[in-house]
């Protein structure tokens, strides 16, 4: 048994004969080159393809390059975590206009036309602002619909077809829906082959862990991205019981459910014990954590902490735990 350390990237799938259809908001419409739409609550209208737009955090830069908008952005701010390798070459061209979210000075001082982020607190008083007053200055607002600035406007479940949606959104509003569709498609054609592979996974119960600062390990509950990517992956999350995304607990707690597996974050920002590598030898180094089935049978999967939130991403934490899960349930059986 080994660990799987291997950078996420989309499974290569042949798209023949699989459907490509977008999830479509059903609150845009068009008309010629205008596209209106509502996001999180706030009703925008975008004359025409954007030229200057702005990314607010590293999720709407990453979906804006899949989109191949590289050309189209003036700005983007507040990168979490490595690029993936497929955007890095465009995310270099990018002006960043600040290290976390910029000011709402620096944001008129680019003078976009079109702003974007998947984190409600990106549009804080104290980052770029309300987006309504943005929206009243003539410069249209979206916002992920996985994080809106009112809590009741958010799914109860964080599924794929919110992240098609916003996809499709973004296409629509740049004039590219041929981009997004196949860009869909693609991700289609992955959440199919995991459904495929999901019964080989049956049994495995998985723990994610995001990190272990000051000594306490935090992880994923049944309201995020997680508990979505390890139904589909066929599995059991352990701490399903946890009403939240992300709840601290303690390594008894871990060690009582001794999961089959552990997902640990990896994290680019620099702190002692963020990477996966630290991780991992913590675990293997602790006397308790030492002792878990995971640790002691190699059943260990690193995935990028960016990957773990709702983005264009996603797509690859799921193929790299639905391949992982695969291999560790052959191994088992």
């Amino acid at each position: 048994m080994r660990t799987i350390l291997i950078p996420s990237a989309l499974l290569v799938v042949a798209l023949s004969g699989c459907a490509a259809s977008t999830a479509a908001s059903p609150a845009q419409t068009s008309t010629g080159a205008a596209v209106t739409l509502e996001s999180c609550g706030l009703d925008l209208t975008i004359d025409g393809p954007p030229e200057q737009a702005v990314t607010l955090e590293q999720g709407a830069t990453e979906l804006l390059l899949a989109l191949g908008l590289g050309a189209k952005m003036i700005g983007t701010s507040y990168l979490t975590d490595a690029v993936a390798p497929e955007y890095a070459d465009a995310y270099a061209a990018v002006p960043v206009l600040a290290d976390q979210y910029p000011t709402a000075e620096q944001l008129r001082e680019a003078g976009p036309d079109f702003v974007y982020s998947m984190r409600a607190s990106a549009f804080a008083a104290d980052a770029v602002g309300d987006r309504a007053e943005l929206v009243d200055l003539g410069v249209p607002a979206y916002l992920s619909a996985n994080d809106c600035e009112d809590p009741d406007l958010v799914a109860d479940e964080v599924g794929f077809e919110q992240i098609f949606a916003e996809i499709t959104d973004l296409a629509a509003v740049f004039g590219v829906e041929s981009r997004g569709t196949e860009l869909v498609g693609e991700q289609q054609a992955v959440l199919a082959e995991v459904a495929e592979a999901a019964p080989e996974a049956e049994g495995l119960d998985v723990a994610w862990i995001y990190s272990t600062i000051n000594g306490a390990p935090i992880v994923a509950g049944n309201a995020g991205l997680p508990q979505t990517l390890t139904e589909l992956a066929g599995a059991g999350n352990a701490f399903e019981d946890l009403d939240a995304q992300w709840s601290e607990t303690s390594w008894d707690e871990i060690a009582q459910r001794d999961p089959d597996v552990l997902v640990l974050a990896d994290l680019s920002r620099g702190l002692t014990g963020d990477s996966a590598e630290d991780k991992i030898a913590a675990l293997r180094s602790d006397t308790v954590t030492a002792q878990l089935a995971a640790v002691r049978g190699d059943q260990l999967v690193a995935i990028p902490a960016t990957e773990m939130d709702p983005s264009v991403r996603s797509i690859d934490a799921l193929a790299t735990l639905s391949g992982a899960l695969v291999e560790f349930a052959g191994v088992d059986k």
